[in-house]
């Protein structure tokens, strides 16, 4: 036992002098490596596939880490870096790191679910029970841990997702954004239904985008109908956000776990937003 462990010890010490990293303190294998394992876990469950691949694509461009993470949101810039550290990873191991986050992107990239979501009028027996829409929609936005983005055509004030936005609105590290339809909102006010100016005023975490007029007056009018959730999760309904749509009424949505379509949806947003919408100031 004792000669092993002094060949152990020799063929450790020799390592370090061959300038082997693995044997001279590289930081891919700290005196905790579990720390650092746990850090590349956790850096997995928090970027996105969309996210992992941007920064990995910045940083293969010789882009530095603060440059990189600009694909992040600033609320959660700190955090990644964080665990960047912990793991070991940065722009002095670029290589490594750039590897990492296309391994995160990759395991992002398959969907993992996909199961339609009903409402349907009370009375039905049975079948009334299978109207997941306000039930499970509800909970993943108040579940989320990341962003949020919703685009509708009518709000109401009876609707739940209304009051579970304005709860995950008030997370300082919960990204909101929200699409509405300017003439719907703005046009003829209604107590129950807030206009785009209320709903900026209720939500001052959000950021509130309606649709813009062009120059002839008129606005393209906002039908998309989604929610997605923390970059992973996308639910495509036919559905508003009222009490009717989420209870009564027939709707059907799909929800899908699918990271790289959820990314896809939240990009072209973005993307439409100086063409077609104009951001609401509180």
């Amino acid at each position: 036992m004792t000669a092993v462990a002094g060949e152990g010890g020799m063929a450790e010490m020799a390592g370090m002098a061959a300038g082997d990293p693995w044997k001279a303190g590289d930081p891919w294998k700290s005196e905790d490596p579990m720390r650092a394992g746990d850090a590349i876990a956790a850096l997995g469950a928090e970027l996105s596939g969309a996210e992992a691949r941007s920064i990995a694509a910045s940083l293969e461009d010789g882009e530095t880490l603060t440059q990189a993470l600009s694909a992040v949101a600033p609320n959660r810039q700190a955090g990644v870096r964080s665990l960047l550290q912990a793991g070991g990873l940065g722009v002095d191991r670029r290589e490594e790191t750039v590897m990492v986050l296309r391994a995160i992107e990759g395991a992002r990239s398959h969907t993992t679910g996909l199961t339609p979501v009903w409402t349907l009028p009370p009375g039905l027996g049975a079948l009334s029970g299978i109207g997941q829409l306000t039930a499970a929609t509800r909970h993943l936005v108040t579940a989320a841990y990341r962003s949020v983005t919703v685009s509708t055509f009518n709000i109401q004030r009876s609707s739940a997702l209304w009051e579970a936005l304005k709860e995950v609105s008030g997370r300082a590290e919960v990204s909101v954004r929200i699409y509405m339809d300017a003439d719907a909102a703005d046009r003829d006010p209604k107590p129950w239904s807030p206009t785009s100016a209320q709903v900026a005023v209720e939500m001052p975490g959000a950021v509130v985008l309606r649709t813009r007029r062009g120059q002839d007056g008129a606005a393209a009018r906002n039908h998309a109908k989604f929610v997605a959730v923390d970059g992973q999760i996308l639910i495509v309904t036919s559905a508003n956000l009222s009490a009717s749509a989420e209870e009564r009424n027939i709707e059907l949505g799909l929800r899908l776990e699918d990271p790289v379509l959820t990314g896809a949806v939240e990009s072209r947003m973005r993307e439409l937003e100086p063409l077609l919408y104009e951001r609401v100031r509180r």
